[in-house]
């Protein structure tokens, strides 16, 4: 297996707008994530992953981009981030930037031009059709609700967008839109940016006539009619040869409605696409029938697949992703751990899976302190479209809102937003301002500076396994066998390459368990555990307690 930093990296993903203001605008700005670089430097990470600081109207929090070029002056504009990518290469980490490029904001210039005329230059640069019985073109929904086209009277036609309507997908079968997007992804290349996540790349190719979704359940007509289209590894193979190839960077796809069929298409080397994908098949599976405000109890055992599936579809060609949280999904340790009674235990546990597994690592801000839901008392308070859009189709459709409120204070994304907490200070020492989103009240407990000098701390923690993993390439590049894999609340695997053999066991559950499994106690020597009981008998877990165990 070839070697490369982006496979040994630690990635540590910003989300901006929620990291550090230092304006009192509370809205975090570049110069919030500059003077924060010394805490994501300590955390041993080697990456930052940084959401999109481009100029947008903001529809969907920068996710609607009106200049591809022009940092937006609400983070700091272009001087702020130019200093923000030396001093971050000074203290030798990378950046990595997100393109968007499956659509762009209504604001964009492409987009004010091509709405003009039908023979408008750029007409093509987007997606127009016309409507069917006084109707859109199909019955596609949006990600956010509602339909996937929007009539424009200007030239009676409809246009395409996935997700909201301020965001027109691209027709990337226009070659003049490839070579657009191409120049961008070279000019901040040429800044000395070390990468690209890329947005939804998964659905930048659409499928031939435009059918109408014949699936009840929106995941479905995600995988069989917007994702994984006809020409996206032509495109993607395409931009490689243009431009990734040429720099030493690394790149990472978002893959809504990549499955293991198809994944490991966009990450085998020898195909020249990306260098690794995120999937979703664990983050969406709590999504009932009517998808993510629909949902159902997680299943341990299909979770567990899941990482056991992805990585032997990898094993031999391509590269994969570790990751349990992000911008886009809940807290991490409110989703898959126990936030309550069990939150500092489980938040460590769950730390140690991403850390023990194949793949590159991805953490989230705030999930290095053990960062939770936020439960706000109105939906006046909530301000993620998604979110919003859901509780306006729960209302038009007679839902029990006090039940829906519920569902949103386990599924909105505004979970993941809520500013990072610093301190026990007001704002949680994010702004001296009023903060774009109120921040969560358990700051005063739950913060960095509480953490700081705590040996035992979340935040040491992170520290600590990170160093580990860095010290240990058997969890980089080693082999990987699941155990037990019917166990209601183990999760247990072995590590391993020629030169060492590591057992890693997980208790998810809130009681205590002996592991009875097959294998000699006595041929392990526990290493590492998230408790201080961690040399009781090997296999014996206290609730939420993970082992890592080398083999003597």
């Amino acid at each position: 297996m070839k070697k490369t930093w982006w496979k040994e990296s630690v990635v540590y993903q910003i989300y901006p707008r929620s990291f550090k203001d230092t304006t009192g605008n509370g809205i975090g700005d570049i110069h919030g994530i500059i003077e924060k670089l010394d805490h994501i430097k300590s955390l041993g990470v080697d990456v930052i992953w940084l959401c999109p600081v481009y100029e947008s109207p903001n529809d969907d929090n920068g996710y609607d981009i009106s200049h591809y070029r022009k940092i937006s002056d609400d983070f700091g504009g272009q001087e702020a981030f130019d200093e923000l990518l030396e001093k971050t290469h000074q203290k030798g980490l990378k950046l990595v930037m997100d393109l968007v490029a499956n659509h762009t904001s209504d604001e964009h210039y492409w987009f004010t031009e091509s709405k003009k005329s039908k023979s408008n230059p750029y007409r093509d640069y987007y997606i127009w059709k016309d409507g069917q019985n006084d109707g859109p073109p199909n019955n596609w929904e949006s990600f956010f609700n509602g339909s996937t086209w929007e009539y424009d009277s200007t030239t009676d036609q409809y246009y395409l967008h996935y997700f909201t309507k301020k965001q027109p997908d691209l027709n990337w079968e226009n070659p003049k839109v490839r070579k657009e997007i191409f120049d961008v992804v070279e000019y901040w290349f040429k800044k000395g940016v070390d990468g690209f996540r890329m947005d939804v790349i998964s659905l930048i190719s659409k499928p031939d006539g435009y059918p109408n979704s014949e699936h009840e359940k929106f995941q479905e007509t995600i995988i069989n009619y917007y994702a994984n289209g006809p020409k996206i590894h032509q495109y993607l193979h395409e931009m490689n040869q243009e431009v990734l190839s040429k720099y030493d960077i690394m790149t990472v796809g978002e893959g809504p409605g990549i499955d293991l069929a198809n994944g490991p298409l966009y990450v085998d080397a020898s195909r020249e696409e990306l260098n690794m994908v995120f999937h979703f098949d664990h983050m969406f599976i709590d999504c009932g029938v009517g998808g993510k405000y629909d949902p159902i109890p997680i299943d341990f055992k299909t979770f567990k697949t899941v990482f056991n599936n992805w990585d032997k579809a990898l094993k031999n060609k391509g590269w994969g992703s570790i990751f349990l949280g992000s911008h886009d999904f809940s807290r991490m340790v409110s989703r898959f751990g126990n936030d309550q009674e069990y939150r500092k235990p489980s938040a460590k546990l769950l730390a140690t899976l991403l850390l023990t597994l194949r793949g590159t690592v991805y953490v989230y801000q705030g999930d290095e302190i053990g960062m939770t839901n936020v439960a706000y008392d109105s939906i006046e308070d909530y301000n993620d479209v998604e979110t919003l859009n859901a509780w306006k189709a729960a209302e038009e459709e007679g839902q029990d809102m006090e039940e829906f409120l519920h569902i949103v204070h386990i599924q909105s994304r505004d979970n993941a937003r809520t500013p990072m907490q610093w301190s026990s200070d007001a704002n949680a020492g994010f702004t001296e301002g009023i903060p774009w989103l109120k921040t969560n009240p358990n700051h005063k407990n739950i913060n960095v500076a509480t953490q700081e000098n705590d040996p035992n701390s979340i935040l040491n923690y992170y520290r600590d396994m990170i160093a580990f993993r860095k010290a240990n390439k058997t969890f980089v590049y080693g082999d990987y066998e699941c155990l037990d894999l019917d166990n209601p609340s183990i999760y247990a695997y072995r590590r391993w390459d020629k030169a060492n053999e590591f057992l890693v066991l997980h208790n998810f559950s809130d009681k205590k368990i002996h592991w009875g499994y097959d294998l000699n106690e006595d041929n392990y020597k526990v290493l590492k555990s998230n408790m201080a009981q961690g040399q009781q008998a090997n296999f014996e877990l206290e609730a939420w307690q993970t082992k890592i165990l080398k083999r003597i």
